[in-house]
């Protein structure tokens, strides 16, 4: 697939999943009411079907989820000018957040009913600054383990020629919820 191609793949898994976080709950954060008794993966597939409202970082930092299965989740962000360090490239936050969100989303997956997650550690290793040319990159995170206390996961953030931008592993903190 050329990377133009590939690019219009993204741009049409964006926007429907948009489309859907437009005309369903919206952005915002879920009541424990709409979540009591839902795995992990059964809130991420309402959100993705628009039933749940998207979290909030994803309009303010540009970026969205555009794939998940239990234990895997992709984001797709757009780069843009609002996002830029004072040297004219992508802040080194704005790609950490992008790959913490699809790693701990992707951990989500793996929760039980009654269990949540929080990011106890996260490493990022940036080996490519992106620039104003890239258009979009995507985060694509999977669970290494996931235990009664801790998970595992990795991603990378790729552009869509196959650019490694940054790569960057986690371990999560599992808990019940109360």
């Amino acid at each position: 697939m050329t990377m133009t191609s590939e690019l219009s793949t993204w741009l049409a898994d964006e926007a429907k999943a948009m489309a859907i976080y437009e005309s369903g709950a919206g952005i915002g954060t879920a009541t424990r009411e709409q979540i009591a008794g839902m795995t992990g993966l059964q809130m991420m597939q309402a959100i993705m079907r628009g039933e749940l409202p998207a979290a909030p970082i994803g309009k303010t930092l540009d970026f969205c989820l555009v794939h998940l299965e239990e234990g895997r989740t992709i984001f797709q962000g757009t780069p843009l000018a609002k996002h830029f360090n004072p040297l004219g490239t992508i802040h080194g936050g704005w790609t950490s957040t992008l790959l913490d969100s699809a790693l701990g989303c992707a951990v989500h997956t793996k929760m039980p009913v009654g269990r949540a997650y929080t990011t106890a550690e996260l490493n990022v290793h940036m080996v490519r600054a992106i620039t104003p040319k890239v258009e979009r990159v995507r985060a694509i995170a999977e669970v290494l383990h996931c235990g009664r206390q801790l998970a595992t996961a990795q991603a990378k953030l790729v552009g869509p020629d196959g650019t490694l931008y940054a790569h960057a592993t986690c371990t999560c903190l599992v808990f019940e919820m109360k």
